[in-house]
């Protein structure tokens, strides 16, 4: 008999599926946790610019040597083929960032830029991707997105995603730049924040401009920390917090996107990006490779040119016998890598604001989707630092409409229609919930870190108070919160 918790949203706690046979076992593993390890015995004890990059605490000194491999190839950069060092050539022919860490600094959050004109540098905008997708206009595509491994449709000319680099001889797609409009926002008792809303401009179009259909979804680089065990978390256990009807009334609807999952050829939970657009790890990670800088794997194996780039499609790859430039333990190595880079313990929970803080996030609903915590199940020795820990990540790997304010948008920045895919099931008004551990230490990883999946918000409090759709009752009860409890929500997010 199969016994399935928790019974609607309201109040989530705690999130699981298990055997009858299994819940005394899961009792005695949640009644044993300490809530301060985030993650579970992965947690590590860090408050330092280097947080985010330590391994799991609980491996084994032999396994630390495929870590330090994987940081290798996570850290420096790859180069332009044809080179000497074969292991790390096939940079481009477009991409967007030459490392991982370009993106990830300190394997943490990344920022969006200041406001950049629409003829300033791009150094500044290393840390963020623009997505692009365009919904059927024919019944042949409807048909061709009805097929499960197909996640949208790009835009014809720059595929899914746009490149702003290119190797010498490929011109780069295009020149990004935003302004910011400042946004007030009044607190019941007259305290006023301002938020800044982005305008997203492009510029010097390498191939022409895209087709007005074109939706645009702007994407900030997260932290990298906890994903191993983000992949453990039972499928059960989400898909028992998914509402999409919202049967229980309390207006969150959270539903999980299905997704293709390469290796096995089949649809599947996704987990992993802004909207839930991957399924393992090892898939996001081959998938940065390929779309952030243009290198392939044995999992995506063709470089990101389309017929209308023909310098692009002719330029030279650093392709081996396989016809691949990242070897496939390469790619295992980074995924390990990506796998265990540990979560930081919580800290000051003895702190009665703090204490204050958590009571306050729970009345105004916000763990309904920063839910948790979770069991991962007893898993073999290539996942055993993930086996059977509870753990604190304060998401429920759902997808939650947000509201039109943080929409994917049209080239005239006009939110897309909220009912429009972009990225397999996932619409443009719907994003992934973030998980919450380890965000206090985000701007100690990297002090230029921002929030929200573009990256306007500042702090995590301008990130509450841009949260609409289902998450708009909680931000209107924040909107009540006194001085005194502001200051106690935002300590009890720092202490994560």
């Amino acid at each position: 008999m199969k016994t399935t918790f928790p019974q609607g949203r309201k109040g989530v706690l705690f999130a699981f599926a298990v055997t009858a046979s299994g819940a005394s076992l899961y009792a005695a593993h949640a009644a044993a946790a300490d809530p301060a390890k985030l993650g579970g015995e992965t947690t590590v004890q860090a408050e330092h610019a280097g947080a985010y990059s330590l391994n799991s605490a609980n491996m084994s000194a032999r396994r630390k040597g495929n870590f330090l491999i994987g940081n290798d190839f996570f850290e420096d950069p790859w180069v332009i083929a044809p080179a000497t060092t074969d292991l790390r050539d096939g940079l481009g022919p477009v991409f967007n960032v030459s490392a991982c860490q370009s993106c990830h600094f300190n394997d943490g959050r990344g920022h969006a830029p200041n406001a950049l004109g629409t003829g300033s540098v791009q150094d500044d905008v290393d840390s963020l991707l623009v997505r692009l997708s365009r919904p059927a206009i024919s019944q042949a595509e409807q048909e061709k997105l009805q097929q499960p491994q197909v996640g949208n449709l790009g835009e014809p000319v720059y595929g899914g995603q746009l490149q702003d680099r290119g190797i010498p001889g490929v011109a780069p797609e295009v020149r990004i730049g935003v302004t910011y409009t400042d946004v007030p926002v009044r607190f019941s008792d007259g305290f006023e924040i301002t938020l800044r809303k982005p305008q997203w401009h492009f510029s010097q179009w390498g191939y022409g401009v895209p087709q007005d259909t074109t939706t645009f979804s702007v994407r900030v680089a997260p932290p990298v920390i906890g994903l191993g065990l983000l992949q453990a978390i039972p499928e059960e256990s989400v898909l028992a917090m998914a509402d999409p009807e919202d049967s229980n009334g309390d207006g969150i609807s959270g539903r999980p996107n299905q997704v293709w999952h390469v290796a096995s050829s089949k649809s599947t939970l996704g987990r992993f990006g802004w909207k839930a657009g991957q399924p393992t790890v090892k898939q996001q990670t081959a998938g940065a490779f390929n779309g952030d800088m243009g290198l392939t794997t044995s999992l995506f194996k063709q470089d990101s040119c389309t017929e209308s780039q023909p310098d692009c499609r002719k330029a030279a790859n650093g392709n081996d016998e396989n016809g691949i430039e990242v070897r496939d333990d390469i790619l295992d190595f980074v995924a390990f890598y990506a796998s265990n880079l540990a979560v930081p313990a919580r800290r000051n929970m003895n702190d009665p604001q703090v204490q204050q803080g958590e009571k306050l996030f729970q009345q105004a609903g916000c763990q309904s989707c920063h839910a948790g915590p979770y069991v991962t199940p007893k898993l073999d020795k290539d996942q055993i630092e993930q086996s059977e820990q509870t753990i604190y990540p304060y998401t429920d790997l759902l997808l939650h409409d947000m509201g039109s304010a943080l929409a994917d948008f049209k080239r005239d920045n006009q939110p897309a229609p909220a009912n429009e895919p972009v990225e397999f099931a996932a619409t443009a008004n719907e994003w992934r919930t973030p998980p919450l551990w380890g965000i206090g230490l985000a701007q100690v990883v990297n002090a230029n870190a921002t929030f929200l999946h573009d990256g306007r918000a500042r702090t995590p409090m301008e990130a509450v108070l841009w949260h609409g759709g289902e998450a708009q009752q909680a931000k209107d009860k924040v909107l009540t919160f006194n001085v005194q409890e502001r200051a106690a929500l935002e300590a009890f997010l720092l202490s994560l």
